[in-house]
C-alpha cells in the first residue's frame, strides 16, 4: 500500500456560519455544497485541486473545547498558500484586515510558515515552500532547528 495524497479533513465545529464565513471568505475556500445532506449542518470547501479537501459538520455550542496544552490527536494541519515571501507577506496582511491573530512565524529551512488558529481553536499552519523539491527529503532539510520568521 502507498498513499499518494492527503485527501480532505472533516472538522466538528460549533457554528457552522462562524466556520463557513472563517474557511470560505477569510482563507478563501471556495464553497462547493452547502447544507450537506448528513442529517446534521454541515458545509464542503475546496481549493480546486479535487471534489472536497475541508468539511465541516456543526455540532452545536456545547460540544467541548480542545484542550490545550499536550495532548493525543492534530497538533495542526498545513496549508500552502503561494510560492514566494511576498506571497506570505500578503496574506499576512489578509489575515490582519481580517482581524486573525498570528499565533506564530517560523523559518523551518524548507517552508516559511504564519501560524493562525480557527474559531473552533484548530491551529492552522499557512505555508511557502522555500526550498526546491530535490531538498524535500534532505533530512538535514526537513528536521533543520526552526527559527524566527521575518516577514
Amino acid at each position: 500500500m502507498k498513499i499518494h495524497e492527503l485527501g480532505h479533513i472533516v472538522l466538528y465545529v460549533r457554528d457552522l456560519e462562524r466556520s463557513r464565513h472563517f474557511y470560505g471568505e477569510v482563507l478563501g475556500w471556495d464553497e462547493i455544497i452547502g447544507d450537506v445532506p448528513l442529517g446534521v449542518p454541515a458545509a464542503a470547501f475546496t481549493s480546486g485541486r479535487t471534489h472536497h479537501e475541508l468539511l465541516l459538520i456543526e455540532v452545536g455550542s456545547s460540544a467541548a473545547a480542545i484542550p490545550k496544552g499536550r495532548r493525543l490527536g492534530l497538533y495542526h494541519f498545513g496549508l500552502k498558500v503561494g510560492e514566494s515571501d511576498d506571497d506570505l507577506r500578503e496574506v499576512l496582511a489578509h489575515l490582519q484586515a481580517n482581524g486573525v491573530p498570528i499565533t506564530g512565524a517560523s523559518d523551518h529551512t524548507i517552508t516559511h510558515s504564519l501560524y493562525v488558529s480557527d474559531p473552533d481553536g484548530n491551529e492552522i499552519e499557512l505555508y511557502v515552500d522555500v526550498l526546491a523539491p530535490e531538498h524535500w527529503h534532505d533530512p538535514a532539510s526537513v528536521l533543520a532547528p526552526i527559527r524566527p520568521l521575518h516577514l
